[in-house]
C-alpha cells in the first residue's frame, strides 16, 4: 500500500518525466464519465459516427475506462504538441491561403510527419516503464486513439482544458494542436481540478466548416467531416460533398485554423512531427502521380498510407475535378487524370471521371467539349 504522501509525490514525479520525454502536458482524472454517456448514446443512435463501427462496437464501454481496462481507478492524460517546428508566425493565414490554389494539395497538418499513435504511445510506454522502475509493478495499460476510450473527456476532466463547439480540446496556452494519450492505471493518484469553458459566444468553427459537418455547439455529423470523408470513409465520397471538399485530401484542419485560441498553438517539441516528403507544399499532380509503391514507399510511417493508395488517389481526384472552378479543362490535369481511367479501383475510375466532367471532358465520349 502506497502512502497518500507517496502517491502525491508520485504524481509530480510523474508530470516531471512526462516533460522530459516530450509530452508537454500531464493531467490525472478519475474515470467516473456518467455526464458523457448520454451524449455518447445519442451520437451513436442518430448514426452520426457514419461507417465507423468500432465507435459503436464496445457500446458504453467507451465511457467506463474502468470496464476497458478492470482495476482502473485513474487516468493519465498526456498532451503532446504537433505543429511543425519549422512554421511560421502566420501559419494559420498561409494554410488559408494554400486552399485557394487550385493545384495545392492540402493535407492536414497533423499528418505531415510521423504517425502520432506509434509516437504518443511509444512515449508514453517509457512513461509507465519509468513509474514501474520508481514503485515496483502496477497496474496499467497505455493508449493513443488506440481503444474505445473518451479522450477529450478524461482530458477535459483531467483539467487539461475543455472541450470546444468543434468538439476538440482547447487549451488557453495551446490552443487545440495537439494530440492526447492516456495511461490508465490501478494507481490511487490524487486528481486534478477540471477547468472552465472559454469559447463565450464564439462560433468561428461552425461558421467556418466547408460542410456543415459541425451542426451545432458541440456536435459534429462525422458524415460530412471533411476529415471523415478523406480518411474513414471506405467507399465513394458522396458526389454532393465533393465539391465542398475543395483540394483537402486528407484530413480538414478549417476549424483549429479560425479559433482564435490557436494562435497560442505550441511548436512540436520532438523531432517526430516536422514535414516530411514535402506534404506542405506538394501539389496534386505530383501527389497523384504516385504508382503504389511510391505511395507506400513515400509514406511509410506516416498516419497517410493506412488509407491505402486507392482511397489516396480518390482524393485527389476530387481536388483535381475542383480545381476545373479556376482552371477548367487544364490540359496537365486532364491529361493525369486522362492515365488513371484504366485503374483497376471501380472507386478511382468513377472519382476520375467524375472529376473529368467538371473540366468539361465528355466521359461517355472521352471527346472534350471545351
Amino acid at each position: 500500500m502506497i502512502s497518500a504522501t507517496r502517491l502525491a509525490e508520485l504524481a509530480q514525479d510523474i508530470k516531471r518525466w512526462g516533460r522530459e520525454l516530450g509530452l508537454a502536458d500531464l493531467r490525472i482524472a478519475d474515470t467516473d464519465l456518467a455526464h458523457a454517456e448520454a451524449g455518447l448514446r445519442a451520437w451513436l443512435e442518430q448514426g452520426m459516427h457514419g461507417e465507423m463501427d468500432y465507435m459503436a462496437a464496445h457500446g458504453m464501454k467507451r465511457a467506463r475506462p474502468a470496464e476497458l481496462v478492470p482495476g482502473t481507478v485513474r487516468v493519465i492524460a498526456a498532451r503532446i504538441d504537433y505543429l511543425p517546428p519549422e512554421v511560421p508566425t502566420d501559419w494559420r493565414q498561409r494554410e488559408r491561403a494554400r486552399q485557394q490554389e487550385a493545384q495545392a494539395a492540402v493535407v492536414s497538418v497533423y499528418a505531415r510527419g510521423r504517425d502520432y499513435h506509434k509516437v504518443l504511445r511509444g512515449r508514453l510506454q517509457q512513461l509507465a516503464t519509468r513509474i514501474e522502475a520508481a514503485i515496483g509493478p502496477f497496474g496499467y495499460r497505455v493508449f493513443s486513439d488506440s481503444a474505445p476510450v473518451m479522450e477529450v473527456a478524461l482530458a477535459e476532466k483531467s483539467g487539461m482544458g475543455w472541450r470546444g463547439k468543434h468538439t476538440l480540446l482547447l487549451n488557453r496556452e495551446a490552443g487545440s494542436m495537439f494530440f492526447l494519450g492516456e495511461i490508465l492505471t490501478d494507481l490511487p493518484l490524487p486528481v486534478d481540478a477540471p477547468t472552465g469553458k472559454h469559447c463565450g459566444g464564439c462560433h468561428a468553427c461552425i461558421d467556418a466548416c466547408p460542410t456543415g459537418a459541425i451542426v451545432g455547439p458541440y456536435r459534429l455529423d462525422a458524415r460530412r467531416c471533411i476529415s471523415y470523408l478523406t480518411i474513414e470513409q471506405k467507399g465513394g465520397i458522396p458526389e454532393e460533398l465533393r465539391p465542398l471538399i475543395g483540394n483537402r485530401v486528407y484530413g480538414c484542419d478549417d476549424c483549429q485554423l479560425v479559433c482564435p485560441w490557436n494562435k497560442f498553438a505550441q511548436r512540436a517539441v520532438v523531432p517526430d512531427f516536422a514535414v516530411r516528403h514535402r506534404l506542405d507544399q506538394a501539389g496534386l499532380l505530383e501527389l497523384f502521380a504516385w504508382d503504389e509503391p511510391s505511395f507506400n514507399r513515400n509514406l511509410e510511417g506516416s498516419p497517410i498510407r493506412r488509407i491505402g493508395h486507392a482511397a489516396w488517389l480518390r482524393n485527389l481526384a476530387v481536388g483535381l475535378g475542383n480545381a476545373a472552378r479556376t482552371e477548367p479543362g487544364a490540359p496537365a490535369i486532364v491529361a493525369a487524370l486522362r492515365a488513371r481511367l484504366s485503374h483497376p479501383s471501380d472507386m478511382v475510375r468513377e472519382h476520375v471521371l467524375w472529376a473529368l466532367r467538371q473540366h468539361g471532358v465528355r466521359t461517355d465520349t472521352g471527346v472534350s467539349n471545351i
